[in-house]
């Protein structure tokens, strides 16, 4: 429980979790009568996949006074995340999905009811009260900036301070197209926070759409040359792309994907490469470690139903990278 946490978090993620209905059955929404309850939300899932493997981490957002909201926050304190930073807003509610039963790694039709949530009234204000002096790392998609201006405020404080204080700052861009006024807007608003960022964790397309460059080595140069130390691109099942200057001096290399024999749901994969490079870079692995532990995790998490269910704990991560061929 929350309360239990003495000290501030030295992970930070914001923005918005959702309740979520995933579909018993597959077939058209409108055909289907019986749903099973859990939690979504891309900053959710790294924070609870980082959480799972021993990081203090802190999750700021708004959810409503509503059962929903009382859901997210018991499921976010009971997988360890501090939830100190979690407002309730009681005159907003919390943001609900409907997701299909997709078959044969389809990506699921999914509907939001999540315009006016709680979460899309976020502002800098609900930052007022973080110890940006004690945070070692602050993770931030392109999520939270897309759902209001108050909330893209919150997503440039937040990264701005977090700077200032020294900590490191991952950004996965994560672009939902329709929740933007237009591309343009998206591009710009996406690649000014990613210029507050150390590492980057595109996708090659959505890198592509971002920096109008074809490669994976030219979107990185784009966000080497604003500032990022590292980029690391999702190339889905044939693995990740790293360029960057952790160790000292520039490297570029890819890194091959998992096999998996059954895709399951391919929703998460990116937040559990997120989770993986993260957790790898803060652990002080190399950056190709970094990125083979990306793979991995990606890999568990379209093996499951649910976004996040598939993120491993210390244990598991331990054994599944026992079990990897070594590079």
């Amino acid at each position: 429980m929350s309360h239990s946490f003495t000290n501030p978090p030295e992970v930070l993620t914001f923005g918005e979790a959702m309740t979520m209905f995933v579909a018993d059955s597959p077939g058209k929404l409108s055909d289907v009568e019986h749903f099973q309850r859990r939690i979504a939300g891309a900053d959710t899932n790294v924070a609870i996949g980082l959480s799972r493997l021993g990081f203090h981490v802190g999750w700021l957002s708004r959810v409503g006074s509503d059962s929903f909201g009382d859901f997210i926050r018991n499921t976010l304190e009971n997988e360890g995340l501090d939830c100190r930073h979690l407002h309730t807003d009681t005159q907003h509610p919390t943001g609900l999905l409907f997701k299909e039963r997709a078959l044969g790694g389809a990506d699921p039709k999914v509907e939001y009811f999540r315009r006016g949530s709680a979460a899309s009234h976020l502002s800098p204000q609900d930052a007022s009260d973080i110890d940006f002096g004690a945070l070692r790392h602050v993770h931030a998609t392109g999520i939270p900036p897309a759902l209001s201006a108050s909330a893209r405020e919150l997503a440039y404080h937040t990264l701005k301070e977090a700077r200032a204080n020294g900590a490191s700052i991952s950004f996965d861009p994560n672009l939902r197209p329709s929740l933007w006024a237009s591309e343009a807007d998206m591009r710009k608003t996406l690649n000014a926070l990613a210029m507050f960022s150390d590492w980057v964790l595109p996708g090659l397309s959505e890198g592509q759409l971002l920096t109008g460059q074809k490669t994976p080595y030219d979107v990185a140069g784009y966000y080497l040359d604003q500032g990022a130390s590292a980029v690391i691109i999702k190339l889905g099942p044939e693995g990740s792309y790293y360029r960057g200057n952790l160790g000292g001096q520039e490297e570029s290399f890819t890194v091959d994907g998992c096999h998996v024999a059954d895709v399951v749901d391919t929703v998460g994969a990116g937040d559990g490469f997120a989770v993986g490079v993260i957790s790898g870079l803060l652990d002080g692995c190399s950056a190709r470690q970094a990125a083979q532990r990306g793979n991995l995790i990606g890999a568990q998490a379209i093996q499951v139903v649910g976004d996040m269910e598939g993120l491993p704990n210390r244990q598991q991560l331990q054994a599944l990278e026992t079990d990897q061929p070594t590079a």
